[in-house]
């Protein structure tokens, strides 16, 4: 299980081990397949080239040399251990299985007596925890504890876990109100410390990440604002500063929460939620408006073209509603995580599985490149094109999407006392216990190219207990049957539907959510966006791209005020998606001057063809526009 909630003090299911789950052919299937045959090799291939393991033979004196890379390498290839880990957790993979034992080994031969263990530090005694804001020894040290709880959940081996605990024991050593203070700067470490107290049940990995949190806004990072250090974690009501590093630490601090059933806590993790999904969240669920700092904008400051949304930034956001879903049982939680994962997270990676977008823009003007955006350019960020080159400098988007994939199947459901609770619909066959009875589940559905859902509910006998069905926020006039007849009750959006009943084998719970081509408004105060309209359908937001208009200009497209949009499935197309076809008006303007008080003095109609936005840039680069003006 992705997280283990079992002993916590507040929860309202526990998450279920991915080997009790298996995905059939369905987007999810497609794009996990992809993950484990191409990502995680050629991630492999990645961190060999460009020497993230030979730091480690390096460090245990296996290899001469210096360490190369940026600080934050080691985190790489221990994402990458635990994409493998949740990926081996549902399918046989030997050759995955042997690298990843392989360098487990590595891992343990370059630790140090005492624990201590990250590779740009280990010949160099005199540098550790000199640089807490930008050494990254506590983010490597957490992605580690998470790597090793991982393959020990998943493989039943436990040699990493040694290791990570032996490192945090290390940690707890240095740190504390007795010993020194400081937090990280790229917050990782607190909700892997406590996953650790969840594992081991030793207090003193609990009471160390919430260490590290209370030393938030005691100026140990120079007070910093973008490192989340201007004001303590308590006073702190709206998500500031670099979108990663925020989201991480309120991932951090919801498992905190339920472990120490701290209202106030809670009370201040909802302000800052709020102030996320209504304030400074992009549609595709994008996190972090500004290339300076990587960081939050204003509230209703979220840009198109200049947007930053990186990849890291949104499975940070899903992260953290998870975890607060799993805290609180709230649909609103679910819905968050459903819009980011099929937008703002599978934009990331191309289809192929090898290339990745850094950032994730909600516009591109068709050029290769984002001209003077700093150093960042570098790594192709404000691209059109997906690239592995990542991995010769900051690497850290590719194995965190592996990780996200892999472990992906542990959030579909969820299990309290007498509760079956279905937060995702994809097509699988499940085994749940329910109050100590097997039920199997098979889940039949098209989703989310449909909003048709069935599903089977096989008890070993007749069994009570209660079904909880999420009700996505946007299905509105949806509809449930059990084996043909109505259910009572109205299907309202954004909950969770219970459904109590005395269940028998073969009982057929179908869902139906209609999903129509919605047009999206953006607040008056996104200013970029008067006047505009999105087109999404059910949880997938679409774009426009350049190559499918060869005789139009894209800027200059509008969409018609009372326009219809139609689906169309395309089984060989991008791997298998929906578009959407549709009218749309090109604008024709009489003069080429940058300012004109002339009006277009035609208006033109042209096919619309709009993907889904996850998919753009996979076919050619180019230009891409989400949001459209309204004629």
């Amino acid at each position: 299980m992705i997280t283990n909630s079992k002993r916590s003090k507040v929860k309202a299911f526990d998450s279920i081990d991915i080997g009790r789950i298996e995905l059939h052919d369905s987007l999810l299937k497609r794009r996990r397949d992809v993950n484990r045959k191409r990502s995680l090799p050629h991630q492999y291939q990645e961190c060999e080239r460009t020497g993230r393991i030979d730091n480690f033979r390096i460090a245990a004196g296996l290899k001469e040399g210096n360490y190369c890379g940026r600080l934050a390498s080691d985190s790489d290839v221990y994402k990458w251990i635990e994409g493998v880990a949740w990926t081996l957790a549902s399918d046989e993979d030997h050759e995955l299985k042997a690298r990843a034992d392989e360098t487990i080994v590595l891992i343990e031969q370059s630790q140090e007596a005492s624990g201590y263990l990250n590779t740009a530090f280990i010949h160099h005694p005199e540098k550790r925890w000199e640089d807490l804001e930008n050494g990254h020894e506590l983010y490597c040290g957490g992605h580690l504890i998470q790597a090793a709880l991982a393959y020990k959940r998943a493989t039943g081996e436990g040699k990493l876990l040694n290791v990570a605990i032996k490192w945090a024991d290390c940690i707890d050593g240095y740190f504390g109100p007795e010993a020194h203070s400081g937090t990280a700067g790229h917050p990782e470490i607190e909700m892997a410390l406590v996953e650790l107290y969840r594992e081991t049940g030793n207090t003193r990995y609990l009471e160390l990440s919430r260490f590290f949190g209370k030393m938030r806004g005691q100026s140990v990072l120079n007070g910093s604002r973008n490192k989340q250090d201007h004001v303590p974690v308590s006073e702190q009501t709206t998500v500031e500063g670099h979108a990663v590093r925020q989201l991480y630490l309120l991932a951090g601090l919801t498992d905190l929460y339920a472990e120490t059933d701290d209202a106030g806590l809670l009370e201040n993790l909802e302000k800052q939620w709020v102030n996320f999904t209504t304030r400074r969240m992009a549609i595709t669920g994008g996190a972090g408006a500004r290339y300076t700092g990587e960081a939050f904008g204003l509230d209703y400051e979220i840009p198109n073209r200049t947007g930053y949304y990186e990849t890291c930034a949104s499975i940070a956001s899903f992260m953290w509603n998870w975890r607060m879903l799993q805290a609180t049982g709230a649909a609103k939680y679910t819905d968050v995580m459903e819009q980011v994962l099929y937008n703002g997270i599978l934009s990331g990676v191309s289809l192929d599985g090898e290339k990745y977008f850094y950032t994730n823009p909600l516009e591109h003007h068709g050029d290769d490149g984002a001209v003077g955006l700093s150093w960042r350019n570098i790594m192709n960020l404000g691209s059109n094109r997906r690239t592995a080159e990542h991995w010769d400098r900051t690497a850290c988007c590719p194995p965190n999407i592996a990780r996200l994939l892999g472990g992906l199947p542990g959030c579909i459901y969820g299990v309290a006392e007498d509760v079956l609770y279905i937060h995702h619909y994809t097509p699988n066959t499940a085994v749940l216990n329910v109050e100590g009875g097997d039920v199997e589940l098979a889940q039949k559905t098209s989703y989310p190219w449909n909003g048709i859902i069935s599903v089977e509910v096989w008890p070993q006998r007749k069994q009570e207990f209660s079904m909880a069905f999420r009700v996505p926020g946007w299905a509105k006039g949806g509809k449930i049957e059990i084996n043909g007849e109505t259910v009572e009750g109205s299907v309202t959006p954004g909950i969770y539907k219970r459904i109590e009943r005395n269940w028998a084998p073969g009982d057929n719970v179908q869902m139906d959510l209609p999903m129509p081509v919605e047009k999206v408004r953006a607040h008056p105060r996104m200013t970029g966006n008067s006047g505009c309209l999105a087109l999404k359908r059910g949880p997938i937001v679409y774009c426009i791209e350049e190559l499918d208009y060869p005789q139009d200009d894209i800027f200059s497209l509008v969409l018609p005020e009372e326009g219809e949009f139609v689906p169309e499935y395309h089984e060989d197309f991008l791997g298998g998606v929906a578009v959407i076809r549709g009218e749309a008006l090109k604008a024709s303007f009489p003069s080429e001057e940058l300012y004109s008080s002339e009006l277009p003095d035609c208006w033109n109609r042209t096919e619309l063809f709009a993907v889904p936005y996850f998919t753009w840039a996979n076919r050619q680069a180019g230009g891409m526009r989400l949001w459209l003006p309204v004629k």
